[in-house]
């Protein structure tokens, strides 16, 4: 029986990162937000790091609620593409080496996204994470919570549906 050693975890880990960089660097409007991925595993934290231009109410002062849903739809998308790439990924048919913008996955397309505002978004950054309740061939449903200073303090949730991209789209 021909039995390959095992990767050395620098390598998978390396393989990993080059992945989520490739598919994060390939959605121009993630760079725009400056929304960013930090990886645990096959688990992704997003981060919406704060900055002036994102208050729509100076007065309280409060983020814009379209950055809020923007961040969350935002790593709704990206939690279910990185979870359609890992078994690839993992499996070595797709080459992280050649993944670049002009080479990567088609993304889910959203249905429906509805963000439910819980409280003040305040003058920090935000975290977020996306928990896949359904992905089908075709659909999937995923919901999304953020905060800031306390993860068991939400400051928004939501739930979306997205159209999955068929294989050779």
């Amino acid at each position: 029986m021909n039995r390959r050693p095992p990767e050395p975890v620098q390598v998978i880990k390396q393989r990993r990162d080059s992945t989520l960089t490739a598919l994060v660097h390939g959605v121009p409007f993630i760079q725009f937000l400056d929304i960013r991925f930090d990886r645990r595993g096959d688990e992704l934290t997003a981060t919406l790091p704060y900055r002036e231009s994102l208050i729509g109410n100076p007065t309280l002062p409060a983020i814009h609620g379209g950055a809020t849903a923007s961040f969350l739809e935002v790593t709704a998308i990206i939690e279910l593409s990185w979870g359609m790439l890992w078994q690839d990924m993992e499996s070595g048919v797709l080459d992280a080496e050649t993944l670049d913008p002009n080479n990567l996955p088609r993304l889910p397309k959203t249905i429906d996204f509805s963000v439910d505002y819980l409280r003040t978004g305040l003058p920090r950054d935000a975290y977020a994470r996306a928990r896949v309740n359904r992905s089908g061939r075709r659909y999937a449903s995923v919901h999304v919570e953020a905060w800031q200073d306390n993860r068991t303090r939400l400051f928004a949730q939501a739930t979306g549906h997205f159209l999955m991209p068929q294989k050779g789209d």
